[in-house]
């Protein structure tokens, strides 16, 4: 109940903050697109390593409080731009994550979880466009709420049952953390590159390709909308903490090599 309450609170936010986002439609084309190809390559991958699993949707989530973590850990050089574009990229990746959840997964949420997630998000949608509703005093309540308070609670509750060591080196776990590390930043780097290239987006001055990767690395940290994911789409506990173990894996391996790619950007 407590946990169902939380994640209520998240979704709220994630439904106002992708609302709010999306009233600025320039800058969010290029970061839309390339939050796509950070979507569907990682499913790929997943998919044909661990070929009919159900699991295969938690590859594709992104966790915004990690990913701007370890981005603030780069310091006052960080390029702010870069920052602009990982946010923007990371409210898109929750959107389609909403969109997969609904499609692919919605005849498998039961009530609480429907109004927890799916029900609570598309409210905060709601409300973000109502007129004289504020905005942003709202997303600065929530957005400390949820970083400090809401996320860790809710991820070290979901993260402390079901691992084993066997859950480390399982073919689900594997998938994973070959998916997210991997296909994350070959599909958002990819999408972008294409996107640009074909000059169907132009790509900002104050932002490089290679810039860009380093977000694809630090996107492949996931873990809160993935285990909401999990929870719904897979029956066995064992299967779980599988997905559990190459979660966290995946966050610690994809945040080390997006700190060190974006540290010292002007060395590429």
């Amino acid at each position: 109940m407590v946990l169902d309450l939380l994640i209520a609170i998240f979704f709220l936010f994630v439904g106002i903050e992708i609302t709010a986002t999306l009233t600025h439609p320039k800058q969010v084309l290029l970061p839309a697109f390339a939050a796509l190809g950070g979507m569907v390559i990682p499913a790929a991958i997943f998919l044909a390593l661990n070929p009919g699993s159900q699991a295969w949707a938690t590859s594709m989530p992104t966790d915004l409080a990690l990913a701007l973590g370890v981005f603030a850990l780069l310091g006052k050089g960080a390029n702010p731009a870069v920052r602009i574009f990982l946010l923007t990229l990371a409210v898109a990746d929750d959107l389609f994550s909403l969109i997969v959840l609904a499609i692919f997964y919605g005849d498998q949420l039961d009530l609480a979880h429907s109004a927890s997630t799916l029900g609570a998000a598309a409210l905060g949608a709601v409300l973000a466009i109502v007129p004289k509703f504020p905005v942003q005093r709202v997303v600065a309540v929530l957005s400390p709420l949820c970083t400090f308070f809401v996320i860790p609670v809710y991820v070290i509750a979901k993260l402390s049952q079901g691992i084993s060591m066997d859950s480390i080196t399982s073919k689900t776990a594997i998938s994973l953390i070959i998916a997210r590390v991997l296909g994350k930043i070959v599909g958002i780097t990819l999408f972008a590159w294409l996107a640009v290239t074909l000059k169907i987006i132009q790509l900002p001055n104050n932002l490089r390709i290679s810039e860009i990767a380093g977000v694809g690395a630090l996107a492949g940290m996931g873990l809160t909308v993935a285990l909401v994911i999990s929870e719904v789409a897979v029956e066995s506990e064992v299967i779980q903490g599988d997905v559990k173990a190459g979660l966290i894996i995946s966050a610690v391996i994809s945040g080390l090599i997006g700190f060190i790619w974006l540290k010292k950007p002007l060395a590429r």
